[in-house]
């Protein structure tokens, strides 16, 4: 469809990521020389993630460090082969992994990490939430806002908003046919892909505004842009500060049918994206070293044009939602998606997640009527598309520092 006053309140502003640098990627310029010795982590990252947990910096890296370790030691049980059914990270930092029989666990535990036994695991659970994105994708549930896999509840949630619709009957009643499989929440608001019309982005298209997210090259060694697909949904020129530096190629979402929300942008020749994510002047910046996906209950950063930089955790994996047009249009499902504790807002949409040095993904939406409070740690919910799963999907290869 044409850009026009129906589809004005996603598509005019996304957020900034501030993966360019301040001289701008219409520049082509990049500057700055790699340190001969970085630290293990973004000093600025740690800083960050010690006001967000309300602990000291040195306690951030040694929460930072533990994760690492632990993150392998799963890694090198899946190479073994061990029976696993995934795993995420409690409150307290410990990565519990669901192991498939008894047998599993007592090798889980030998390589030193904590397992239990769940009575359905991460294979059952997406199965379930399958049938559920099949229902929804027939018909919008618009009184369902989101439905994931939840390893550390061992259920499907699925997040109601009150609104009584067919659809929305129709799919609670296929939910609760799982039994206690799945798991209903109450109260939770209707959701939006995050885009507003402040003046002033890092990102215009035919007069409107959008996010830019993270540099990759395709299999041909060709620059490509990489963001939420809702930001690019007709695939128009983008330009930053005035210039043009970026042609959108491919995008995933469009309004009203089955969507996931990722696109990309062939980057034109001498221009390029930066390696740094801007944290708005709460953390310096945060180089951008891989795309290692976070466990569940990772700490997690996004940088964002309208709330800035704000911290929280990975939610789950593999997330449907409905987002609600607000001009009225039809409601969009959105499936492959991640949510977290972090606070985003209108005008976020793109924005990049991190966790550590790793980049997570973009910004795709949240609650309709969501505000931050301008802090680090504001208190929130957002919905990410993972940039793993775009990289796959597109045959890319990440930008790195």
């Amino acid at each position: 469809m044409k850009h026009g006053k129906k589809n004005a309140r996603r598509y005019i502003v996304a957020a900034s990521i501030g993966v360019l640098l301040s001289a701008g990627v219409a520049t082509g310029a990049y500057a700055g020389a790699a340190e001969s010795a970085p630290p293990r982590y973004q000093p600025e990252m740690v800083r960050a993630l010690a006001t967000t947990l309300g602990v000291s910096e040195e306690q951030a890296v040694e929460r930072l460090d533990e994760e690492a370790r632990q993150q392998d030691r799963f890694a090198q049980l899946r190479a073994e082969k061990v029976s696993t059914l995934g795993a995420f990270f409690a409150k307290d930092g410990t990565l519990v992994v669901n192991a498939a029989d008894a047998e599993a666990a007592k090798e889980v535990k030998a390589a030193g990490l904590a397992a239990r036994v769940p009575e359905r695991g991460e294979g059952e659970l997406n199965r379930i939430k399958a049938q559920l994105d099949a229902k929804a994708l027939k018909s919008a549930p618009a009184g369902v806002s989101a439905w994931s896999v939840d390893l550390a509840s061992d259920t499907v949630t699925v997040e109601v908003n009150g609104a009584s619709d067919a659809a929305t009957r129709t799919f609670l009643k296929a939910a609760k046919s799982n039994g206690d499989a799945v798991r209903v929440i109450k109260g939770q608001e209707k959701l939006e892909t995050q885009a507003v019309v402040p003046p002033g982005s890092r990102m215009t298209f035919n007069g409107y505004l959008c996010s830019v997210g993270y540099g990759a090259k395709d299999r041909n060694g060709k620059q490509v842009l990489v963001t939420a697909g809702h930001c690019i949904e007709d695939l128009p020129a983008l330009a930053y500060n005035g210039t043009r530096f970026a042609k959108g190629t491919h995008t995933r979402f469009a309004l009203g049918t089955r969507s996931v929300d990722m696109g990309i942008a062939t980057v034109d020749s001498g221009h390029s994206i930066g390696l740094d994510i801007t944290t708005y002047g709460k953390a310096g910046t945060v180089a951008v070293r891989g795309s290692q996906r976070a466990p569940q209950g990772s700490a997690l950063c996004k940088a964002g044009q309208t709330t800035g930089w704000t911290c929280g955790k990975v939610g789950s994996y593999n997330v449907s939602v409905t987002y609600t047009d607000q001009n009225g249009g039809p409601d969009t499902v959105v499936t492959g998606l991640a949510s977290s504790s972090v606070c985003t807002q209108g005008g976020d949409s793109g924005g990049a997640y991190v966790s550590g040095n790793q980049a997570q993904g973009m910004t795709s939406g949240g609650p309709t009527n969501q505000r931050c409070n301008g802090r680090v740690n504001s208190p929130g919910s957002s919905y990410f598309q993972p940039l793993d799963d775009a990289l796959r999907y597109y045959g890319l290869t990440l930008n790195t520092k």
